[in-house]
């Protein structure tokens, strides 16, 4: 894949950029950003799970729903997209729900939300035949209560590139069509995701990883310890 091509794929507005601006490449390769939480420890602070308690996502229907209330009577992991139409989201969504057999003999639900629209949502879960069920965040809410990072250093990475080359390699597709909605291009595509453990209660995260660069999927197995 053209190395143009994967900064496109890596964010809606790289084809827009690229003439004008040369987004500065780290090659940090710290360990991955994530916090293992016991319940009730405190680390999870008040201000964040009082922002969270008020933050609404969309099912697929349209109806709002209390972000923590997906978590509130039951054990779920819950994944952050960066976009509906991300390549590397996509394999993400796989990379968990090969292990969701685990999840429901534990009785724990997988989630996914993504930033932008109900129709986008639908979208992806008609494409990718998701297992778990899938919200929209229209308002980035949930992102910004959750504090995932964004920009355009956490984005054009010499990791993130290589992980694109290789999801294309295994078959995964970016949706070009979901990539340069509105409500994807209006953040550039910058914004990065996560994946949290939470539940049962509002305010019970167990387990915080906070993606610092495209396509940072955390150790599989730290999440169904986490979960399971």
């Amino acid at each position: 894949m053209p190395v143009f091509e994967a900064m496109a794929v890596l964010s809606p507005s790289a084809a827009l950029l690229t003439k004008t601006v040369h987004p500065k490449i780290t090659t940090n390769n710290r360990a991955p950003i994530f916090i293992r939480i016991e319940a009730g420890s405190g680390l999870v602070s008040e201000d964040t799970t009082n922002i969270l308690d008020t933050v609404e996502v969309l099912d697929l229907n349209g109806k709002a729903i209390p972000i923590s209330d997906l978590w509130k009577d039951r054990k779920a992991v819950v994944a952050f997209a960066r976009h509906f139409g991300c390549v590397l989201c996509r394999k993400r969504a796989d990379y968990l729900a090969a292990k969701k057999d685990i999840m429901d003999a534990s009785g724990v639900a997988l989630i996914l939300i993504g930033p932008g629209s109900v129709d986008q949502a639908k979208t992806f879960s008609e494409q990718t035949k998701f297992k778990g069920e899938v919200y929209a965040d229209p308002s980035h809410s949930s992102y910004k209560a959750l504090q995932f990072v964004s920009g355009v250093s956490t984005t054009f990475t010499p990791k993130a590139g290589l992980k694109i080359i290789q999801s294309y390699m295994e078959g995964y597709r970016q949706d070009w069509k979901l990539s340069f909605e509105e409500d994807t291009v209006a953040k550039g595509g910058w914004q990065q995701g996560g994946i949290i453990v939470a539940g049962p209660g509002k305010t019970n995260i167990s387990y915080i990883h906070k993606d610092k660069e495209a396509g940072d999927d955390p150790d599989i197995e730290d999440i169904i310890k986490a979960c399971c």
